[in-house]
C-alpha cells in the first residue's frame, strides 16, 4: 500500500491521491484573464496524475496581483474563463483548487522573465500598492498604508472571489496568507508596524486573516474544503517563527479551515537553508500543534521520498512544484516506481465529466504509463 496514492477527504470532498500540484505563477494572463495556456499547463497535470490541481495566486482586485500578467478572480469573463479551465480538470479525474491571493506590498512587479526588474512604473502599467504599513518590500517601490477602513473591506473581495471561483466549478478555496503577500504581511511584526486593532500585539496581526477566512467560509459551501496556506517562518531575527505560525494555525482550525498549506519566507530577504525536503519540519510542527491536517512543500522531487514525508507522519499531501514543471506526469511515474495499481476513469473525452470531489482514477489512456 502506497499513502501516496491513497484519497484523502477534506469535508464532503475527496482527492484522489495525495501527490498535489502546488499553485506555481505563469504570468500569462490578459487584464487577470486565464487563456489557453493555463488550460494546457493545468489540465496536463490534471492528466498525468495530480490529485488536487491548484491555480497560480489569482488575485481578489486587480491592484492585488503580482504582475500585470497575473490571474484574477473579480469579474465575469475571468469567471467563465476559468470555469472551461474546471471542466477539463475534472474531466481528467482531479480536484480543481484555486489560489485566492493578495500581493499588498509586492504587487505591481516585472514577471521574471522580463528584462526590468522590481516594481511596473505606472506609465508602463503598474499601479500604486498597498500594505499594512509604508514599509517597502527591498527594492521595490514604498507601498501606501491602509487606513482602517480599506483594511475592514478586505474581506469582502475574497469573499467576492470566492463566490466566483464557486461559479466557475473550482472545488477546494485555498487563502494565501504566506510569501510575503498582503495577509503575511499583517501577520509579520516585520511589515505590520501599525498600533491599532489591526497590529501591535499577535492577537491584532492575526485578526484580517481570520475574517478574510470566516468571510471565504461563509460562502463556501460546507461540503467543500477551505485550505490555507502560510509561511511557517520569517527566517530572519525578529520576525514570525515555526512556533508562532503554529499558533496561528491552531486558531485556524475552529474557523472551518480544513488543511494547513505550510510553506516559508518571502516576506523579506533571508537566508534560507535551501535542501530537499527543507520545509518539511514545518510542516510536522505545524500539524502536531493544530491538529490540523497539513501539506509540505519545498524540493519534493523523487516518489520515495514523497512517500516518506507522509509514512513519518509529517504531512497528509505533498505539494509537488519544480518537478511538475519539469515533468506533467510526474504522479504517473511516481506510482510506476512505487508499483502502484490504480484503477482508470472509464470515460475521457472532451465531453466528459466527472463528478467534483469524488474518488476517482487514472485517464484510460495513461493507464499502460501507471503499469510501467
Amino acid at each position: 500500500m502506497s499513502l501516496l496514492f491513497a484519497p484523502l477527504t477534506l469535508r464532503g470532498t475527496t482527492v484522489r491521491n495525495r501527490a498535489w500540484l502546488s499553485p506555481m505563477c505563469q504570468y500569462s494572463a490578459v487584464d487577470g484573464v486565464p487563456n489557453d495556456w493555463h488550460l494546457v499547463h493545468l489540465g496536463a497535470r490534471a492528466a498525468g496524475g495530480f490529485g488536487l490541481v491548484l491555480t497560480e495566486a489569482t488575485a481578489v482586485t486587480a491592484d492585488g496581483r503580482i504582475s500585470p500578467q497575473d490571474t484574477g478572480l473579480w469579474n465575469e469573463q475571468q469567471t467563465a474563463a476559468w470555469a472551461r479551465i474546471t471542466d477539463v480538470i475534472h474531466a481528467r479525474g482531479a480536484v480543481a483548487g484555486v489560489q485566492l491571493a493578495h500581493a499588498g506590498r509586492k504587487a505591481s512587479t516585472f514577471r521574471p522573465f522580463h528584462e526590468g526588474h522590481g516594481s511596473v512604473p505606472v506609465p508602463d502599467g503598474g499601479w500604486g500598492t498597498v500594505a499594512p504599513s509604508g514599509v517597502e518590500f527591498p527594492g521595490y517601490e514604498a507601498p501606501r498604508e491602509l487606513s482602517d477602513d480599506e483594511v475592514a473591506a478586505i474581506p469582502a473581495t475574497f469573499a467576492a472571489a470566492a463566490r466566483r471561483a464557486l461559479d466557475a466549478g473550482f472545488d477546494v478555496a485555498e487563502v494565501h496568507a504566506a510569501h510575503g503577500y498582503l495577509l503575511h504581511q499583517f501577520l509579520s511584526p516585520l511589515s505590520n508596524r501599525r498600533t491599532d486593532r489591526w497590529g501591535g500585539s499577535p492577537e491584532n496581526r492575526v485578526r484580517l486573516l481570520h475574517q478574510v477566512v470566516d468571510a471565504v467560509r461563509e460562502v463556501w459551501p460546507d461540503e467543500r474544503p477551505v485550505v490555507v496556506r502560510l509561511s511557517a517562518t520569517d527566517w530572519t531575527e525578529g520576525g514570525l517563527t515555526v512556533d508562532d505560525v503554529a499558533e496561528v494555525a491552531r486558531g485556524l482550525a475552529s474557523r472551518g479551515v480544513d488543511l494547513v498549506d505550510v510553506s516559508t519566507g518571502g516576506n523579506v530577504p533571508a537566508q534560507i537553508p535551501v535542501g530537499p525536503g527543507y520545509q518539511v519540519p514545518a510542516a510536522r510542527r505545524i500539524r502536531e500543534v493544530s491538529g490540523l491536517p497539513v501539506s509540505a512543500v519545498g524540493l519534493i522531487s523523487a516518489a520515495a521520498q514523497a512517500e516518506q514525508v507522509l509514512v513519518e507522519g509529517s504531512a497528509d499531501a505533498v505539494m509537488i512544484a519544480r518537478a511538475a514543471l519539469r515533468d506533467p506526469s510526474w504522479a504517473l511515474h511516481a506510482a510506476a516506481e512505487l508499483g502502484v495499481s490504480l484503477p482508470t476513469l472509464e470515460h475521457v473525452g472532451a465531453d466528459a465529466r466527472v463528478a467534483p470531489g469524488q474518488p476517482t482514477g487514472w485517464p484510460v489512456q495513461y493507464e499502460r504509463a501507471v503499469r510501467g
